[in-house]
C-alpha cells in the first residue's frame, strides 16, 4: 500500500459516516416538526391536546430502508378514483410506478398526481404495509416525491421510509384524506418513518 492509498476500511468508513449524518438530519427534522405540532397554530393536534403533546410516535432511524426504486412513467395515466376518510372520493391519474427490492422480495408502488401539466405538484405515494392498524396508522402512511426534472423511463429515484408520515385526518376528523388505493397494499411490514400517534 502507498501513502496516497485509502486504507482497506475506508469506503465502509465512509459509509458509516453518511449513515450517522443522515440518521443525526433526520432526527433533527422531526424534532423540528415535533415542535410545529406540539405550538402552531395551524397543528392538526386539537388545541386541547397541545399542552400534553411530547411528540409524535416514530420507528427508529432505519438507513436500510431508504431503497433505489426503477421507474415507469405512464405516457397515458389512467385515472384513479381514491376513497377518503370523509366518504367522498377524489381523483387522481397514476402517472408513476416505482418498483424496488424490499425484504428480498420485488415490491411495486404507484404514484399519483391531479395535474400532469403542473410540474411543481409532488409525486403522491399513499400506501398500506403490514404494520397498517397495528404500530401504524389505520388509514396508511403518506410518501411525497420531489423528483429533480422530469421523471425517465428506466431512471432510479430514492424512496425515502423513514420520511412516511401519518395524514393529518388521524389527528382530527376535521380533515380528509385520500386512503391508498388496494394497489399499493405492500406485503411487507415497513417498521420505519412516523408510528400511531394517541393523545
Amino acid at each position: 500500500m502507498t501513502d496516497t492509498e485509502d486504507p482497506p476500511d475506508a469506503e465502509s468508513a465512509a459509509a458509516a459516516g453518511d449513515q450517522a449524518a443522515y440518521v443525526e438530519t433526520l432526527r433533527a427534522n422531526r424534532e423540528e416538526k415535533d415542535e410545529f405540532f406540539g405550538s402552531h397554530p395551524q397543528s392538526p393536534i386539537p388545541p386541547e391536546h397541545r399542552e400534553a403533546f411530547d411528540g409524535l410516535g416514530y420507528f427508529e432511524p432505519a438507513p436500510e430502508l431508504r431503497v433505489e426504486a426503477a421507474v415507469s412513467v405512464h405516457d397515458e395515466p389512467e385515472p384513479v378514483p381514491m376513497e377518503t376518510t370523509a366518504g367522498n372520493e377524489v381523483r387522481y391519474v397514476r402517472a408513476v410506478t416505482f418498483s424496488f427490492e424490499l425484504d428480498g422480495s420485488t415490491h411495486e408502488l404507484h404514484g399519483y398526481k391531479q395535474r400532469l401539466d403542473d410540474d411543481e405538484e409532488p409525486v403522491f405515494v399513499p400506501f398500506r404495509d403490514k404494520t397498517t392498524g397495528q404500530e401504524t396508522y389505520r388509514g396508511g402512511r403518506y410518501l411525497e416525491l420531489h423528483p429533480e426534472g422530469d421523471l425517465a423511463g428506466g431512471a432510479t429515484v430514492l424512496l425515502d421510509f423513514n420520511l412516511a408520515y401519518t395524514p393529518f385526518c388521524a389527528y382530527s376528523e376535521t380533515f380528509s384524506c385520500p386512503l391508498p388505493p388496494e394497489e399499493n397494499w405492500l406485503e411487507t411490514a415497513v417498521r420505519a418513518g412516523e408510528r400511531d400517534w394517541e393523545p
